[in-house]
């Protein structure tokens, strides 16, 4: 009797129990429906616990545990996370101990000190653009560029000068301001920035030198946190170069000096895109060799809120840091 197949017949193929395959997604890893008025606590259990809900429950205990062990929680933002109106979110964490250091690009002090001098910043870059005005509030300009020239005159930070000037001049929403936090409560907030890239660089005021002089300071206050991540963590959020560059230069330094150390931490990007710098230099290349990387994309004013509230709850469990 012949075995030969007919022309198209389909050849056999070898096939398995769907009982002896493993499988990555499991029935108990599936969200549970909170019902109506369930506590943050029992939504966020709630949650399946399935990418980027696991990677959030993952980061949280990590910062958590950082902080049960008095190790560093260091955030960089973009001025964005500011203009998404979380300001009061990151003052709070830093009056509850649970950040230990804040860095942010040049926009993000434009948008600080505005928010304390006037209660509201972020132009209409279009028409203000057509109209020739875009960038020319001679406060900011003058305050901003002030600060830089105190603190290269007086050896401090770019970071540090700004918030003392805003705490002295007792600006009238100075509580939400970031480096006026810093500056109250003893934390490093530092200014990383990028000559050109600021609306207060337009003005005769700005002194290249100053700037300049005021923002490495702040990168050798920041790389000094950096040099004590072991253990920590650092989290990137709304910042796609200048913030991502400036970590991984910093890390560079602190491994030359400590004999590649620090080398167990934790990383995370958050962000509403993905972007190789940050994916790159904060997420992949810094734990390749140890520790845990995370990228969770999502809107800044969801997903911070959101990560925040899950280590408050989890250091509510076992004791405030």
């Amino acid at each position: 009797m012949s075995t030969r197949r007919a022309a198209g017949e389909p050849r056999p193929l070898r096939t398995t129990s769907l009982g002896r395959r493993s499988r990555k997604v499991q029935r108990g890893d599936f969200a549970r429906p909170a019902p109506a008025g369930a506590s943050f606590a029992d939504w966020l259990a709630a949650l399946p616990r399935i990418l980027a809900g696991a990677d959030l429950r993952a980061l949280a205990a990590a910062i958590v545990a950082a902080r049960r062990r008095k190790r560093e929680v260091l955030l960089g933002i973009g001025a964005h996370v500011i203009k998404c109106g979380l300001s009061p979110w990151i003052v709070a964490l830093m009056e509850e101990g649970l950040l230990t250091g804040l860095a942010m690009n040049g926009a993000g002090a434009v948008h600080d000190f505005e928010l304390a001098y006037a209660g509201a910043t972020s132009e209409d870059v279009g028409p203000a653009l057509e109209q020739g005005s875009f960038g020319m509030a001679r406060e900011t300009a003058d305050f901003l560029n002030g600060a830089a020239a105190d603190a290269a005159l007086g050896g401090l930070g770019f970071g540090e000068a700004l918030g003392q000037a805003i705490l002295e001049e007792r600006l009238p929403n100075a509580s939400l301001s970031l480096a006026a936090a810093g500056a109250r409560l003893g934390i490093p907030v530092t200014v990383h920035v990028a000559i050109g890239t600021d609306i207060v660089h337009m003005h005769p005021s700005a002194s290249g030198a100053a700037i300049g002089e005021a923002s490495l300071h702040d990168f050798h206050r920041f790389a000094a946190r950096v040099e004590r991540l072991e253990g920590g963590v650092y989290l990137n959020a709304g910042s796609a170069v200048v913030l991502p560059e400036v970590f991984l230069k910093a890390l560079a330094m602190a491994r030359n000096r400590r004999q590649g150390r620090p080398r167990r931490f934790t990383t995370a990007n958050l962000d509403f895109i993905p972007a190789y710098r940050p994916l790159t230099n904060v997420v992949r290349r810094p734990t390749a060799g140890g520790g845990a990387g995370y990228q969770i994309i999502g809107h800044h004013e969801l997903l911070l809120p959101l990560l925040f509230a899950a280590v408050r709850e989890g250091l509510a469990a076992g004791g405030k840091p």
